[in-house]
C-alpha cells in the first residue's frame, strides 16, 4: 500500500483536484442546488437515519412503558395499603362495635341482678369430645374465682359451671358436659326439674331437664332458666329453650330435651359470677 501511494500520489492529487473542479462548477451551473456528492451522502445515509430514528422511537416508547408501568406499580402499591388500612379500620369499628354493645347489655344485666360480682374473662382453650365439654378461661384463684362458680354472658345465659380453679386460670364444664347438675324451670309453665347433661346428647349439643312433675304441658320453644333451688347457683340463668319432650325408657318419668341458647365455639369473653345474693 505504502509502495502504491509513494508511486501514484501525484495522480492521486491530480485525480482529486480534477473532482474538485468538477463538483465546483456542476454547482456553480446548477445553481449550487445540485451536490452529487452530498445526494449519494444522502441516498446513502437515509435508510441509516430512517432506522435510527425508529429505534430512538422504539426506545422512547419502552422508556414511556416502564416509567409508566412503575408509576401504575407504584399507585397499586399505595391503593393496596389504602386499603388494608381501611380494611384494619373496619375490623377495628366492628370490634369497637362489638364491645359497646356488649358493654351495653351487661349494664342492663347489672342493672337486673344488682347482687351479682362480676369477674370478666376470656375463653383460651375448648375442649369438645367424646367425654367432655369444657371451656378454659384467662382468671382463677388469684382474681377471686372459685369452684362453683357459674360462668355467663353478657346478657346472663348459662355458659356453665367453674370446676377447676389454677392461679390463673379455670376450667369450666359447659352446661352440657355430664357432670352438669341444678335445678331448671320453664318459664310458661313453671314446671321445675333437674338440668343434667347426658353423654348421647352432649355429642348434639343438648342437655335434659329430668324429673318433670305429672301433668307438666311443655311445648317446643319454652324458655328454660336455673331455678336456684339448694342456693348453690343464682336463679334466672337463661339456659336453652325445650326441643321436645319425652318418656323415659323406665316409662316412669318425663324429660325434655334442651337446646343452649349459647353457642360455645363463638364465645370470646364471658363473666364468672363470683357473688349473689341467695333469695329465700
Amino acid at each position: 500500500m505504502k509502495d502504491f501511494l509513494r508511486h501514484n500520489g501525484i495522480l492521486l492529487l491530480i485525480i482529486a483536484l480534477l473532482l474538485s473542479i468538477l463538483i465546483g462548477v456542476t454547482s456553480a451551473l446548477m445553481g449550487g442546488n445540485a451536490d452529487p456528492l452530498s445526494n449519494v451522502f444522502n441516498t446513502v445515509t437515509t435508510p441509516v437515519r430512517g432506522a435510527i430514528a425508529a429505534v430512538t422511537d422504539w426506545a422512547e416508547g419502552v422508556y414511556d412503558y416502564v416509567f409508566h408501568y412503575q408509576e401504575l406499580h407504584d399507585q397499586l402499591s399505595d391503593l393496596q395499603r389504602q386499603v388494608a388500612e381501611l380494611e384494619q379500620e373496619v375490623r377495628e369499628g366492628q370490634e369497637a362495635s362489638r364491645e359497646n354493645e356488649q358493654l351495653r347489655q351487661l349494664l342492663e344485666l347489672q342493672e337486673k341482678r344488682r347482687d351479682f360480682t362480676f369477674e370478666s374473662a376470656r375463653v383460651t382453650a375448648r375442649s369438645t369430645d367424646n367425654w367432655e365439654s369444657t371451656l378454659t378461661l384467662s382468671k382463677g384463684s388469684a382474681s377471686g374465682v372459685q369452684a362453683g362458680n357459674c360462668v355467663i354472658t353478657e346478657t346472663g345465659v348459662l355458659v356453665g359451671v367453674v370446676s377447676a380453679v389454677g392461679s390463673n386460670w379455670c376450667t369450666v364444664s359447659t352446661i352440657i358436659n355430664t357432670d352438669i347438675e341444678m335445678g331448671g324451670i320453664v318459664t310458661r309453665t313453671y314446671s321445675a326439674g333437674i338440668l343434667e347433661g347426658n353423654f348421647a346428647l352432649m355429642n348434639q349439643g343438648r342437655l335434659r331437664l329430668s324429673y318433670l312433675p305429672e301433668g307438666a304441658q311443655l311445648v317446643s320453644g319454652d324458655e328454660v332458666v336455673t331455678s336456684g333451688k339448694g342456693d348453690i347457683y343464682p336463679s334466672g340463668l337463661v339456659v336453652g329453650h325445650v326441643e321436645g319432650v319425652f318418656t323415659d325408657p323406665s316409662g316412669m318419668t318425663r324429660y325434655a330435651v334442651i337446646v343452649p341458647d349459647v353457642d360455645f365455639s363463638s364465645l370470646i369473653e364471658v363473666f364468672i359470677i363470683k357473688d349473689f345474693d341467695i333469695v329465700e
